[in-house]
């Protein structure tokens, strides 16, 4: 998932203005929806500059206000200005990823080094810091949780943006963020250009290449698409990465020798709940061993599936299972050992039927209601819109999907906001605007929208997201919702999976999509039965990623000088015991979370977070999964809180306890 936000705290309203452009003016739409069919190109960047303007004016007034600092004409004053600025920056950010086209790509990147330079001068401004350090100081007693979680991240944000600095240090850290900001953007310009030609040649997108090469029986394509899958952005030409992942690299471990920090990690971890790379660093090999040591029975396993097709003609003698045939080989195994196929389970997987079933789920857990509206604004003819209800019918959000790939959407899925919860000046609850994005297999001329097993999983992982955002209640949108630690956010997501395959869940929505026919329990029981088939492998090329992430973020500016990256990588995945066969999920050319996504030092955040969902789900086992007062519990401590409190003081408040560091390993089945 992404979250696409400035760093400025800015909450959402509507503004007056005589403006003809639709992004200055008051939005006269259902549920405060963007007017997308009315903003033009154009209208981006002088709505950026005015919001920029407007802003500057909100802060000037905190900074000068002759009385003393308080948390309420200093902190809450500042967390609900930028109300322009937000709206507008979030509509701009949002469709840049989806409509990404090269018109739409230069708007972006000019904005965002108008952005970047605005907080920059936000965060590093002494006087307004003085304020803040000011009530940061002062006794706290009066404040309640979420106020002093408010001051907290603010004042971290000015300490870990340079305001402590000398003029000239800040002067420095400046140039090195719009650097940053700038290589960035062309890095996933690139990455774009490059799945558009994954695509023109192989003539399936970027995120079909798992689903073809599972079913593909010609081992020559499969070789083929596998080495331009793993080589993108590393071909010596126009749309080449190398470069430009080493110039963000060095400018990222610079900002954090400046901050004070030994290397980007360390810069990053600090605020977060592992802390620093040592922690991150020894709960990684404790993965990655029992992985790679599973994925090595995977590897015996295939290949005697593949010694049957060399006795019959089929490959050459000698020949050994490679990484493109993985995904082949492996769907013949499951086949043997769980008799599963994915052309039977794909008929129940229809589309709209698996959006169905995220909206029954959650209203079998949590009660809420959810319910198509039409005649709203919408960025694109493929988005469809629903409205979120409690059971009373109260609004909790609007919520959105965007399923399918498009040669101006970057690849992968995502939850991300059009608009933060929070509670404005007036008192009044002012609730999300949220959406998943994803890039599932769409619909053919003969077929609907079909999903496989996996996909059907992404999209209750970003509804998982989506429930994070739906459900909070606080005030401040610095904290609202999914606003939590990297390494804390992705637990509801991962959460939400857990109930994708349950048998009374399957039953609610998994219906043939020609007969309407429930699926037949024969099929469910052959699902949850292979539920930790081929771990090995999915757990070792995350762990692996999630390494390279951090063996390039602990190294220092000096250290980067001169390096090669195919030399790195192969030196990381040798040291980490990475067998041949399997290679890290993303390799560093088109490791667009690390990159361009705000993960950088945090992939592991993935697994990180699994122990405590896989935790926090056997306390639903324990209790029943059904257990609406176990959900409610659920629902108010962790999900509506965001991020008012620390994680893992919310964690013990729903379990009664740590988390249990092998949760995760055991739920992969890696360990017993």
């Amino acid at each position: 998932m992404r979250k696409l936000f400035i760093t400025v705290f800015a909450a959402m309203a509507v503004i007056s203005c005589t403006s003809k452009n639709p992004l200055l003016t008051e939005w006269d739409t259902p549920y405060g929806i963007p007017p997308f069919e009315q903003i033009k190109p154009s209208d981006y960047i002088p709505a950026v500059k005015e919001g920029i303007k407007q802003h500057k004016a909100e802060l000037e007034a905190i900074i000068n206000n002759p009385e003393a600092p308080d948390f309420k004409n200093t902190i809450e004053a500042a967390a609900l200005s930028g109300q322009l600025l937000e709206r507008v920056t979030a509509v701009l950010f949002n469709l840049a990823e989806t409509e990404g086209d090269s018109t739409f790509n230069a708007i972006r990147e000019e904005a965002a080094k108008l952005v970047t330079a605005f907080s920059d001068e936000v965060y590093m401004n002494k006087k307004f810091f003085e304020r803040v350090k000011a009530v940061y100081d002062a006794p706290q007693i009066h404040l309640n949780r979420e106020q002093q979680m408010v001051l907290k991240k603010y004042y971290e944000n000015f300490t870990r943006n340079g305001v402590n600095l000398t003029e000239e240090a800040q002067a420095k850290l400046k140039d090195i963020n719009l650097q940053i900001t700038e290589a960035q953007q062309k890095f996933g310009n690139n990455l774009l250009a490059e799945n558009n030609r994954f695509k023109e040649k192989f003539g399936i997108p970027v995120s079909s290449y798992e689903d073809e090469m599972t079913s593909c029986s010609d081992r020559e394509r499969r070789k083929e698409m596998f080495l331009a899958y793993s080589n993108r952005a590393n071909n010596n030409d126009e749309f080449d990465n190398k470069a430009l992942c080493l110039t963000i690299l060095k400018l990222k471990a610079k900002k954090a020798k400046l901050l004070g920090f030994e290397n980007y990690a360390a810069y990053q971890l600090d605020n977060k709940m592992a802390k620093d790379p040592k922690t991150v660093d020894e709960f990684l090999d404790k993965v990655i061993a029992p992985a790679v040591s599973r994925a090595k029975e995977e590897v015996y396993d295939m290949q005697q599936v593949m010694n049957q097709d060399i006795k019959e003609g089929k490959l050459p003698k000698g020949s050994k299972i490679e990484p493109w045939d993985w995904f082949y080989y492996a769907e013949k195994v499951r086949k043997q050992k769980y008799d599963l196929d994915e052309s039977l389970t794909r008929p129940y997987f229809k589309m709209e039927n698996v959006r169905d079933g995220i909206f029954k789920t959650a209203n079998k857990i949590y009660g809420i209601l959810i319910e198509p509206i039409s005649n709203v604004p919408l960025y694109n003819p493929e988005v469809e819109v629903f409205k979120v209800m409690d059971a009373d019918s109260s609004l909790l959000g609007i919520f959105m999907t965007d399923y399918f790939p498009r040669s101006t959407k970057r690849g992968g899925a995502w939850m991300t906001n059009f608009r933060e919860q929070y509670v404005d000046k007036d008192g009044n609850d002012i609730r999300p605007i949220i959406i998943n994005v994803g890039n599932m297999t769409p619909a053919t001329d003969s077929l609907p929208a079909l999903f496989t097993i996996d996909q059907v999983e992404t999209v209750f992982h970003e509804f998982g997201h989506a429930l994070h955002g739906l459900l909070t209640k606080c005030h401040y949108p610095i904290v609202s919702g999914t606003n939590v630690a990297r390494d804390f956010v992705e637990t509801f997501s991962q959460f939400n999976e857990n109930w994708a395959f349950q048998p009374e869940i399957l039953a609610l929505y998994a219906k043939h999509y020609k007969t309407g026919e429930i699926i037949p329990d024969s099929l469910v029981a052959k699902i949850n039965n292979s539920s930790k088939f081929n771990q090995g492998f999915a757990t070792t090329e995350l762990a692996a990623a999630s390494i390279l992430d951090m063996k390039w973020h602990e190294l220092d500016e000096d250290q980067l000088d001169g390096i090669d990256i195919k030399a790195f990588e192969d030196k990381v995945c040798k040291d980490m015991g990475l067998i041949d066969e399997i290679i890290p999920r993303y390799r560093t050319t088109y490791f667009n979370h690390i990159f361009n996504s705000g993960y950088s030092a945090g992939y592991y955040s993935y697994l990180w977070s699994e122990v405590l969902e896989k935790d926090a789900f056997d306390y639903f086992k324990k209790h029943g999964i059904y257990n609406r007062e176990v959900a409610d519990k659920f629902r108010k401590t962790l999900l509506e809180k965001g991020g008012s409190e620390e994680p893992m003081v919310l964690f013990e408040m729903f379990t009664g306890a740590q988390p249990n560091p092998d949760a995760m390993l055991k739920a992969r089945g890696l360990i017993k």
